[in-house]
This record gives C-alpha cells, structure tokens and sequence, in this order.
C-alpha cells in the first residue's frame, strides 16, 4: 500500500475521533517505523484541519529478538518517531516487563518526550488448556512500578494477558506516585530502517558516502540510466563496507523522470541498506518521493536563500517536507547575493539559516547540518587561493557561535582540476585540517582517503601549504604539488608505498600491514615468520602492536574510521593465518564462556582473538557475533550454562552500553552467578575496576587483551573448581593500590572544587563568565597534602592589582574579543589578580 494511501487514511480515522471527542490518540503495537510515521503524520494533518489538536502517543513492539519485527533497533526507532512531534514514546506487547527493561533503559536515557510501557502478563506459556500468561497481577505490578521508580516511566499499563484486576492493582499501586526525575542525554543524529547513526562519530567524522550521487559517480549513474536497480543497491553496499556512516542519494539528471528514479532507489535502499540516506536533490517533489518511502530519519540536502525565503521560495517548500517529516536538514552558505567566498559572510549566513531554521520551523540547533562550501584551489585564479583556508576558518567560527550545530562539506570540490593522485592527497589533509576546526560530517568517498601517518611528509606539507596559501619569493605551492605528481597516478602511488614495504625487515613489515591495512603479500610474510617464531609470539609481539598503534592513531583523530576497519581485516586475515600453527592446550573442556559485542558496535577482531586464544586452550566460546542486546546475551549464557560472560566493543559509546548491561543484570539478579569480562580499545583499567565494579553487585573484570582474557578465565575456573581464590593478593594489592590513588585523587578534586566555590563567595569578579579573577590561596588545605595544616590566605582582589604573569618574564597576549582565553599559567601563591588576568 502506498504511503500516501496509508497516510490519508489514518487522517479520516483522527478526524472522526476528534469529532467524538478523543483526549489522546495512540498509535500502538506497531512493528514498522514507516506505517508508524504514516499514522503520525496522518493524526497531525488531522489536527491540523479540525482545528484541535491532542497528545500523539507512539508504541512500537519490540519482540523477543530484542528488535522490531522487521529488524529495527529501539534507538533507531526513537530517532525516526520523536521529530515527529509525539508527546510520548513507549513499548507495548510482543513481551512482559522482564523483557523490556533493557529497551526501556535505553528510552529513558535519551527520549525527550515522556514514557509509556504497556508489557503483556510475561511469555506465554503452553498449557494444558492452551497458552496462558503466567504474570499474575501482583507480579507485574511489581515490575511497573519499578519502572516508574527507575526510569521515570510516566504511563503505566497492561496488554496481553492482563486482566481488569491487574489494572485495577497497577492504578492503586500508582495512585499519587510521582515518576523519578530524568535527565536525558539525547543523541543527535539519523536513522535507518534498522539502526540509529548520531552525528558524533568517537574519534572520527562521519562520513557520507557520495558514490550514489548520479552526478558525482559514473558507475552508479550508468547503472540507473539503464534502470540496473541491482547494482545502484551494491554500489550502496559497497560503500558500507568502505566505512560510511551514511549514504547521499541523488537522481537528479537531466532528461529523466527523477520521482520516479528516487522512489524505485529509495524505495530498495529503505529495506537493503543498513545506513540512513541523505536525500539530495533541488527538486522538492524528488525529495518528497524519497520522504515517503523510508521508515528512518533521513537528512535532506538542501536549503538555502538563493531565491530568498518567502512563502513560494524553494527554502520554505523543503523546510515545510523536513518539518512534517522530522528529517534532519543541510544548510548551504549561499544567501540572495551567491555563495559567500569569506569566512565571515559564511558564518553570517550559517548564522540566519540557523536562527531562521530553528526560530521559524521549530527543529532544534543539533539537527541543522552546514555546509560551508568551498571551490576548488587548484585552479592557480587569485581569487581562489584563499577558499580552502576561508572554509576551514568558517568552520571554526560556526562552531564557535553554534557549538550544537553539525557541519559537513562537500570535500572533492576543494582539489577539482587535478590528476587523481594529487587529489587524493590534497583531500585527506584538507579534510584532517576541516576537522581539526570542527567539522563533523564530509561528503567524501570514505576508501578514497589516506591518514595522515600514511601521506609523505613532503606531499602532506605541500598540501598544507596550498590549502593556506602560503606562497613566497619562488615557490608556489600549487606548482610545487603538481610538479611531485606529475605522471603519477593513484596506481603507481600505491605501488610506490608498496615497495617502500617491501624494503622493511620481515616483523617490521608484518607490524607495518596491519597499520597499513595492506593485505597484498600479506600470507607469504606470514609463513616466512612462522619458520623463525611460533605463531602465539608473532600474534602477541608484532600483530598486536600493530593493532595498538592503529588504536593510538584512531584516538588521536590521525586515522579515520574506515582504515580502521581495514586494519581489521587484515588483522582477522592474519590470525586466521596463523590458527592452525597455535599450539593447542591439553585440557579440554576446561570451562564455557559466551563472547559478544555489545549493541551498536560492529567491531568485532579483538573478541574473535579472544575466541582463538581460549578456544586454543581447552575453553568452549558460544561467539554471539556484533550489535547483541544484553537480553540475548543473558539468554544464551543460560542456554549453554556458561562459566562466564564476556563484553567486548571498540567505540567510547560502547563503554557506556556496558555499563548499562551491568546495570541490567543488578536488575534482574542474575549478577552473582555470571562474571563478567570487558575488553575494548575505549575501556580503561581504571574504570572498570573503579567505577564499574562498585556498580556490579557480581564480579567484573578489565581484559586488556587475549591473552589477560585467558588469565582471567583460568583464575575464574580455578575459584569455581575451589582450587584457589578468584584473585590473588598480589593483584589484589595492586588493585587496592589504584583504587587509593583514584580516592586521594578524587579528594583532592573535591577539595579545589570546593576552594573554588569559596574564592568566587569571596570575590564578585570570579562570577563572571569567563571569570575575571582567579584569587588563589596561598598554601592547599587539601586532604592527604603535605602543606594541608598551613592555613590558606588569600590577597583581596583589586582592579588596580598587578596580573600574577606582569612579576616577570612575557607577556601573555591578550585574547581575541569572545574568545575563551587559555590558561596560559597559574598565579604565584599569595598574589591576587587584576581585572587584565586571563588566568
């Protein structure tokens, strides 16, 4: 059934209930986000024609599989439906309370609008007399009044198998009861079918793949010229794999019918892409055709004022689309007079369509993207030399005035004109440089671009002379960046690195490939290694250290997302290499772990190790594979009756998804009978044996990396088998050791804290914001401190003070109007602070 269908007659069914006088309308058990958008919009063009309008409540169903029926996450689901406008977002059916707590968590941790969970009496169970629902009334309302307690749910309710004395239990229960208070954390961004994709990507832009552009990509516009729908879907696939976080969609070409080519695209893409789409195009009825067909949140490209902003102007006909349909919206810095060429015109415009965007169609700062545009440098005319080092510096400063906004750009555009060599250089540094100034999104071919620990030192620094215009007497650096690429091509660049490899001693060039991602030769190096070492030793010795380096590279922002992963593969390619050379352990069936990583990571090499290594040593390893729920995890550590459970993630937002997994086995009490093993590049030891194991009512344990892994097991099967303590005191004393550091450290944060509180009562001036005083005490009062039994003194602060850095040596230069100016260095013990301080 067409959307539109489905849509128009949801509105007939709203406006016949709010002609009887409805107070709410519910859109319940729903299991597609799609047909759930339909209804909603459909209940507010209602609205809209009566004349009265009422809360909107949105239920979707979550099954057992911890997803929607047709495969979408619950985050996912949040990020298409709450732009929408819904008053409240809940869960209903398809399960009881026990197996919606986790889903539950995640709502109330980033839902803005208020929550609702309607569970059924638990699972069914078969009887004799068919199946029956084994919650009984005072067990659910048990179980919903802990979730108003915990997760401020603010409607309660039952489904399936309820009875009215379950109700009438749960309404005496609740009666006068006050949800606990929350505190979302939303997450800005978009979504598929399937999952949710926030806009801040740990230690990496996000990137958007432009090879489904029929503009930009001749592969994918041959294909649909000659309407081979297939293989637009796999150049779309293949971009995922190259690391895109999401896909620009574009059929705008001339001569064709592009509503129809962006229904039958988005219309495949919307059920076999697992990305969300940016829809781009400058008709607004293409956009509509891709609206109506894909369940996420999409984001579309784009607006902007070239024709102004009244009422026929294209920018308010799209802004109306993105503001029915919840999409997020790029915004180009083009205003009435063209596209601004100065840092300062682009911000002013980012400026307008900002306020404009948010003040007139009510989306929030967060979901507005900005595109800052440049030209191409690369064409030697006067008045381009500055465009690259113009964008970045309007990057800079929209950040600055909109620190919630999203930037992205178009990045190809920057190196137009030369050979691809020369392009591919000159567009990962640019990028590098764009990011470093704030850029959160590129549109970008992802494997088309190189880190920098990859690029010559003399290519990277003729590149960043160009992209900032630092010419002198004799040396161009356009003409210096075509004369290094001169008869060079993308090819031959690659061999070249490929001897440079070549040349390095065997464990070096090992290490070298998996920070290169390079598989060419990659078997051969490894069985010249074997004859030299075991394979347990060049896993441990080399091919970790190369994984390391690429995590410390990842972190640093020196390489981006998608190398990462083809690190990854190389990496797996190698271990898989090596298994059948590693020495197996002689016990067998020494115990049983499940292995998963977490939900909303894909990164899975470093838990697949983990599966080698104890599968090499007597140890049975259920690997659940990536993105697992800790629903699913729990169900099959019970399945097969594991020793233990093993979590594992390579993003920073995975470390919080533990932490909640830890949370969600406390709630349900199974946390004494699984320990529970972490590992992961974003995982420290300190927060696990600090902050999480005071979480864990069990026992949790940091792996740092396989071979710990298998340490920890042994020790945990030597405990249960009572052959000797989970820990030993030598590991036990050292993790007392840092638990104390962290208290001491702790208390002495506390203590300035509270130090700081204290000066500010005594001094107005360090009120202000950014303050103008930072009077300090002469000796630390700190608990645990050498000097703790002198008595702080403080001088009163004077504007005609002296500032603590005008006693000698520079001067510290004074900072730019609205600028936050740095701390360039602590005032000396006693001395006060004058109005001039920058502290």
């Amino acid at each position: 059934m067409p959307f539109t269908t489905l849509r128009d007659a949801y509105r007939e069914e709203v406006r016949g209930l709010l002609a009887g006088g409805v107070d709410a309308v519910i859109v319940e058990t729903t299991q597609d986000i799609l047909q759930t958008k339909a209804s909603i919009i459909g209940a507010k063009r209602a609205m809209a024609a009566e004349g009265r309008h009422v809360p909107i409540l949105a239920s979707i169903t979550v099954e057992t599989t911890g997803t929607m029926l047709l495969g979408t996450e619950v985050g996912a689901a949040l990020a298409a439906l709450e732009p929408l406008g819904i008053d409240v977002i809940g869960l209903n059916c398809a399960t009881g309370p026990a197996e919606m707590s986790e889903h539950l968590r995640q709502l109330a941790k980033h839902a803005r609008v208020p929550l609702s969970v309607l569970p059924n009496a638990g699972l069914p169970e078969l009887g004799p007399d068919g199946a029956v629902y084994p919650l009984g009334p005072e067990a659910l309302v048990e179980a919903l009044t802990g979730f108003v307690r915990e997760f401020g749910v603010g409607l309660v309710g039952g489904c399936c198998g309820t009875t009215d004395e379950h109700i009438r239990q749960l309404a005496a229960a609740v009666a006068g009861t006050k949800p606990v208070p929350r505190r979302p954390r939303p997450e800005p961004g978009v979504s598929s079918l399937y999952q949710a994709v926030p806009f801040k990507q740990d230690a990496s832009v996000l990137m958007i793949g432009e090879r489904t552009n029929a503009n930009g990509s001749k592969a994918f516009r041959t294909a649909m010229l000659e309407g081979r729908w297939d293989d637009c879907v796999e150049i779309a696939r293949e971009q995922t794999r190259d690391g895109a976080h999401l896909l620009d969609l574009c059929v705008d070409y001339v001569g064709r019918d592009g509503t129809a080519d962006m229904a039958e695209l988005a219309g495949r893409l919307a059920t076999a892409s697992t990305l969300p789409i940016m829809l781009d195009s400058t008709e607004v009825a293409v956009l509509r055709a891709g609206l109506e067909r894909l369940g996420g949140r999409c984001a579309v490209n784009s607006v902007n004022y070239e024709d102004g902003d009244g009422p026929e102007s294209r920018f308010t006909q799209v802004m109306e689309l993105v503001r029915e349909y919840g999409a997020a919206v790029v915004a180009l810095t083009i205003d009435e007079e063209g596209q601004a060429r100065t840092a300062a015109k682009k911000a002013d415009i980012a400026t307008r369509l900002i306020e404009d965007i948010t003040g007139n169609w009510g989306l929030r700062t967060s979901d507005v993207i900005v595109d800052a545009l440049t030209f191409t440098i690369a064409t030697g005319q006067e008045e381009s030399r500055r465009d690259g080092i113009e964008t970045i510096e309007a990057i800079r400063e929209i950040k600055r005035r909109h620190p919630e906004v999203q930037t992205t750009l178009g990045l190809s555009n920057i190196s137009f004109g030369l050979n691809p060599a020369a392009r591919q250089v000159l567009n990962s540094v640019f990028l590098h440089e764009c990011v470093q100034a704030g850029l959160d999104t590129a549109i970008v071919h992802a494997s088309k671009i190189l880190p920098m620990a990859r690029i010559p030192d003399e290519q990277r620094a003729v590149a960043l002379d160009l992209i900032h215009d630092r010419r002198r007497e004799g040396y161009d650096p356009l003409q210096e960046l075509m004369a290094l690429f001169e008869g060079v091509s993308a090819a031959s660049s690659q061999a070249s690195r490929a001897e440079e490899l070549a040349a390095l001693p065997l464990f070096e060039r090992l290490e070298r490939r998996i920070v290169d991602g390079e598989r060419n030769g990659l078997t051969d190096d490894l069985d010249a290694a074997l004859a030299q070492r075991p394979a347990l030793q060049i896993i441990n010795d080399t091919l970790l250290s190369g994984m390391k380096t690429v995590g410390e590279l990842f972190g640093s922002g020196q390489m981006q997302l998608p190398f990462v992963l083809q690190s990854a593969e190389v990496m797996k390619a190698a271990v898989a290499h090596l298994e059948p050379h590693l020495e197996s352990g002689d016990d067998s069936g020494k115990g049983r772990i499940v292995l998963a990583t977490v939900r909303g990571d894909v990164h899975d090499i470093g838990k697949n190790l983990v599966d080698i290594i104890l599968s090499n040593n007597g140890y049975e390893v259920v690997n659940l594979g990536i993105k697992q729920p800790i629903t699913t995890i729990l169900d099959a550590a019970e399945e097969h009756g594991a020793d233990a459970i093993g979590m594992s993630g390579l993003l920073v937002k995975s470390t919080v998804i533990m932490k909640e997994n830890l949370q969600e086995m406390n709630s349900r009490g199974v946390s004494a009978r699984w320990p529970v093993l972490l590992g992961g590049a974003a995982l420290t030891r300190s927060y696990v044996e600090n902050d999480l194991s005071e979480l864990y009512l069990g026992d949790v344990r940091y792996a740092r990396d396989a071979f710990e892994g298998l340490r920890l097991m042994d020790a945990i099967m030597a405990a249960k088998r009572g052959e000797s303590p989970l820990v030993d005191a030598d590991a036990e004393e050292k993790r007392q050791e840092r638990r104390e550091r962290r208290e001491r450290s702790l208390r002495i944060a506390e203590a300035r804290k509270a130090r700081r509180t204290e000066e500010e009562g005594r001094c107005p001036r360090a009120r202000t914001s950014p303050p103008m005083c930072r009077c300090r005490p002469r000796r630390s009062g700190v608990p645990g401190s050498s000097r703790a039994s002198r008595s702080p003194t403080t001088r009163p602060c004077s504007t005609n003070a002296r500032p603590s850095w005008a006693s000698g040596g520079s001067r510290v230069p004074a900072a730019a109007p609205g600028r936050r100016t740095k701390n360039w260095s602590r005032p000396k013990a006693g001395r006060g602070c004058g109005t001039g301080s920058t502290g």
